[in-house]
């Protein structure tokens, strides 16, 4: 059945943060909305019971899609939406907290200006809510060496939301914690990459839509809450893993030709810096982890070749305004710039 939006949460052994936040989504979503929404629960071969107590507390306002398997976030979204028909979606991480109206703002934004592709919420952080969110705040944004960052979180430094970044604005990236996109773009550049099975995906499928020329907002009218670290902490070595391949296969598919060996041998560096801090800081496995990660990349440079080429032939801008011409690491540690309103990007 087609319906104007849907909105997907895909869970993996999920149940305890299903029990506390589900039943606002649907209040939220379903009762504060002009309609024609639905909500789905996509699950990655969950053993904990979380399907079934969906089915049980919602079993007529959450549709339920049984992926089987764990196929990681890209790939379970890729599965979960081309079992979805509507004209939007939203991607939304199981430990947000949504507010009332908040997806009415995102989708009357995108009703009324069809050039552009997708757009986030305001994001502050559920534990702190004075504050925002690592992972997304109010919007991502892109250095030279391809280090993200956000509008209210340089590197860890996150800023106390004071209505600062309360206009709305075009970014590079919007997250995956709440990403509201239109389904037909979305798969026209092919969705998530599969490969990347969780973490930067959302910024590398952002990339793709930036250089084809779609532009991606920020609507801070709308607000949610994220908990975040639901599946990987912070400290987690396979999170320094992911994060580490992940940026450098981003980089790889995307980068401009002129741009790709400066900015590779300068990344090289800086990782081998990062792999001996965290020897020097005892965290051996993180150190392991940056190593390892540049051994898999090299190993699978080849076959993101032909994407690479697919991406610079789609590409109809090189220079994206909202990538920081600058580098975040030489500001936030040397010349201690820890707030986004101390770079000038464009």
């Amino acid at each position: 059945m087609h319906v104007k939006t849907a909105v997907v949460i895909l869970n993996w052994n999920g149940k305890s943060l299903m029990a506390k936040w589900l039943g606002l989504v649907v209040e939220n979503t379903l009762t504060d909305t002009d309609g024609d929404v639905e909500v789905v629960v996509a699950d990655n071969g969950s053993t904990d019971g979380s399907l079934e107590f969906v089915r049980e507390h919602y079993p007529d306002t959450v549709r339920c899609i049984d992926l089987q398997h764990n196929h990681g976030f890209a790939e379970g979204y890729n599965q979960a939406l081309s079992q979805v028909d509507a004209d939007y979606v939203v991607l939304l991480n199981s430990d947000v907290e949504v507010t009332p109206g908040w997806l009415d703002v995102l989708i009357d934004y995108l009703d009324n200006h069809p050039e552009v592709v997708a757009c986030q919420p305001k994001i502050r952080s559920m534990n702190q809510r004075d504050c925002f969110e690592h992972a997304g705040a109010a919007g991502g944004f892109m250095d030279a060496l391809g280090y993200p960052f956000c509008r209210g979180r340089i590197v860890n430094t996150v800023e106390k939301d004071h209505g600062q970044y309360d206009e709305v604005t075009a970014v590079f990236w919007a997250t995956g914690a709440c990403l509201c996109i239109r389904l037909a773009d979305y798969r026209d550049v092919g969705g998530l990459d599969a490969r990347f099975f969780a973490h930067m995906e959302e910024i590398d499928l952002c990339w793709r839509l930036r250089s084809r020329g779609m532009r991606i907002v920020c609507v801070p009218q709308s607000c949610v809450y994220h908990l975040g670290g639901g599946t990987l902490t912070k400290s987690n070595p396979q999170k320094t893993y992911l994060n580490f391949r992940n940026n450098l296969m981003m980089l790889y598919k995307n980068l401009p030709e002129d741009r790709l060996i400066v900015v590779f041998a300068i990344r090289a560096m800086l990782d081998y810096i990062s792999a001996f801090v965290f020897l020097c800081t005892g965290k051996v496995s993180d150190a392991v982890a940056v190593l390892r990660a540049r051994s898999d990349f090299w190993k699978m440079r080849e076959r993101l070749t032909i994407q690479r080429l697919e991406n610079r032939q789609a590409a109809r801008q090189t220079v994206i305004p909202e990538m920081y011409k600058g580098s975040i690491v030489l500001g936030y540690y040397l010349l201690g710039k820890r707030r986004f309103s101390d770079y000038k990007i464009n």
